[in-house]
């Protein structure tokens, strides 16, 4: 494989891909020459982001999938090897978030959350591993938080979720490491997507205070560096882990916060 297209004979599936981070995950494994199979539940956006990475020269595809569902998950990972012979690449990025005390937390928010995030990427990494197994190669990287280290009020699910992302990414890599396949989890602090520039605006009104404000001593209140992560940012990440000189790092949780989590 040449410098320029490290990822050209590899395939990966990337849930959640539609938009923020996700999308910047495939458009970089794309980018690298990787066949991408992008995900989500809404086809106009899926088909809009496959649309993107096309005209960058990159190769994709959509399939619809809600990864709370065994048989969409299936049907997933069915579909790269259909479109392109081969699994190598598994990013389980699909999430949500909800805000409320637990007393006050809808129990179908929970299980929402819960299903999404921990049930999604377990069933992902139970359909994806097979299709590695056989080719004795793979890479699965999970999106998870700097929440998956620590707490924070009013995110009963949403915290509960990414501490046990880390846990099932620990045990993948144990099972998968027979078989050259790596996991690791990637653990970001706020980054700047749609949803969390909705929060923004949200907290601004809330608060009565300007936007850079809610940034800086809300959301970045205990991070030494005072700013919002880039998706480009974390789908870096993701490609190095994707890369051959990774091949030695799993089990990981690997945290970029800007230092929020050091104290």
């Amino acid at each position: 494989m040449s410098n320029s297209a490290p990822l050209r004979e590899r395939v990966a599936v990337v849930t959640g891909s539609t938009s923020g981070i996700g999308l910047a995950i495939a458009e970089a494994l794309a980018g690298a020459g990787a066949a991408v199979v992008v995900s989500g539940q809404d086809r106009a956006r899926g088909q809009g982001a496959v649309a993107k990475i096309a005209a960058a020269g990159g190769r994709a595809v959509f399939q619809a999938a809600d990864v709370q569902k065994s048989d969409d998950v299936r049907r997933l990972m069915a579909a790269a090897r259909e479109a392109y012979g081969r699994l190598d690449i598994l990013v389980n990025n699909a999430g949500l978030q909800y805000v409320a005390p637990i007393v006050e937390f809808p129990e179908e928010k929970w299980n929402l959350l819960v299903g999404i995030m921990l049930t999604g990427s377990f069933l992902c990494t139970k359909y994806a591993l097979p299709a590695m197994i056989e080719r004795k190669w793979g890479r699965i990287v999970n999106i998870d938080s700097q929440l998956g280290k620590v707490g924070a009020a009013y995110k009963s699910a949403y915290v509960a979720a990414k501490h046990a992302i880390i846990g099932l990414t620990r045990v993948t890599a144990l099972e998968g490491a027979p078989h050259g396949i790596t996991a690791n989890a990637i653990c970001p602090s706020y980054v700047r997507t749609p949803l969390v520039e909705g929060q923004i605006a949200n907290q601004s009104r809330a608060h009565g205070i300007p936007e850079d404000e809610v940034i800086e001593k809300i959301m970045l209140g205990g991070a030494p560096i005072k700013r919002l992560l880039e998706p480009a940012e974390v789908a870096e990440m993701v490609l190095f882990l994707c890369s051959e000189v990774a091949a030695g790092i799993t089990g990981a949780d690997l945290v970029m916060d800007c230092g929020a989590t050091i104290h």
